[in-house]
């Protein structure tokens, strides 16, 4: 059963046509795809009756150079979430430490590896569902064994709250120090990347960064994703790696994005902008949501119709009750250009009357 955003195919089944919809389920740029990523996807779809190269080699010199990093611990996926399940599947640990609410993928990769799941509750609505490191760490000293995972979202997903690069840096120290594999998901990084450490698993054995392109990039159907990973547990990992999953379409599209400068630019400023602006609409509602670092927010909201009325409408937004740690009434909106939010707000202020 799907419990994601971005299924605009039920609507499409329901009688919309695709331009009617308005998806603010799934957090993708609302820019789109780079134009630099569709012309590469046009010169090379001849190519494609090819098969894709299984060494990735273009894909990640290229994510080599962009993170200034040894291109030998890059691995692309189907997606981000492909390599969770494969590093899960491989390193194949005793236990998995889970802070919720956070990204169910996690969870449903642990469970199909055979993995006990354990998780840290308490992320409190008070303190915008934050993290609290020391929190954190002291669960891990007390349950862990050397050999077990933990994840962290960073910014998490459904909340959109920072980890500051100097907290999470500790944790990671700690998780090396005890030998625990600590996997941190940078799937909405680059909205704020001076606080990757992405850079800091070369000197860190126990320690893998996942990125995503698909939100930055709004690559989402062509999926693709890859990990950085210590060279230690690459090479564990890569024996279970099912070959081709990257098509060529995609690798193309993500090596022309990664060196499209201009659009991370605009990306940045225009995200920053309606940010702002969907801030004012949140606080003209009086809707309470939590402050967030990345492209969506997470809103409280009293009705338990607002999803399915707002579908009705051609709307989609995510609810987030299936979350583990939220309770019904919270739901996630991704950032989109101002008239759209527009369009959403005047029909949530319509279903709330």
């Amino acid at each position: 059963m799907n419990t994601h955003g971005g299924d605009i195919y039920r609507l499409l089944r329901s009688g919309f046509r695709y331009e009617e919809i308005l998806d603010f389920s799934a957090s993708i740029n609302p820019l789109g795809m780079p134009s630099s990523a569709k012309e590469a996807i046009r010169d090379f779809i001849s190519i494609s009756v090819h098969y894709p190269d299984p060494q990735q080699r273009n894909l990640r010199n290229t994510i080599g150079r962009y993170l200034d990093i040894d291109p030998d611990m890059i691995l692309a996926g189907n997606g981000s979430t492909e390599l969770i399940y494969l590093t899960l599947r491989a390193l194949r640990p005793e236990r998995v430490f889970i802070p919720v609410p956070t990204f169910s993928e996690y969870e449903r990769a642990s469970r199909c590896a055979g993995v006990e799941v354990f998780y840290l509750f308490g992320l409190q609505r008070d303190d915008n569902f934050d993290l609290l490191p020391k929190r954190f760490i002291e669960l891990l000293e007390e349950k862990s064994e050397p050999g077990d995972v933990a994840f962290i979202c960073n910014p998490n997903n459904p909340t959109g709250r920072l980890i500051r690069r100097e907290d999470l840096l500790e944790i990671a120290d700690f998780a090396m120090k005890k030998g625990i594999i600590l996997i941190v998901d940078e799937a909405f990084i680059d909205f704020v990347p001076d606080h990757s450490i992405v850079k800091d698993v070369e000197g860190n054995p126990s320690l893998i960064v996942l990125r995503s392109m698909t939100k930055f990039y709004g690559l989402a159907g062509l999926r693709l994703g890859y990990g950085v990973f210590a060279p230690g547990l690459l090479k564990r990992i890569i024996p279970y790696k099912e070959p081709w999953t990257v098509n060529i379409l995609a690798e193309v599209a993500g090596s022309q994005a990664l060196q499209d400068r201009a659009f991370k630019e605009e990306t940045h400023q225009k995200i920053k902008e309606w940010k702002t602006y969907l801030e004012t609409l949140f606080k003209k509602e009086g809707i309470e949501f939590i402050p967030s670092s990345a492209n969506f927010y997470l809103f409280y909201l009293n009705s338990l119709e607002v999803t399915a009325k707002l579908a009705e409408k051609g709307i989609l937004i995510r609810d987030c009750s299936d979350f583990m740690g939220l309770k019904k009434g919270w739901f996630r909106i991704a950032v989109r250009r101002p008239e759209e939010c527009e369009i959403l707000f005047k029909e949530i202020k319509e279903i709330l009357r």
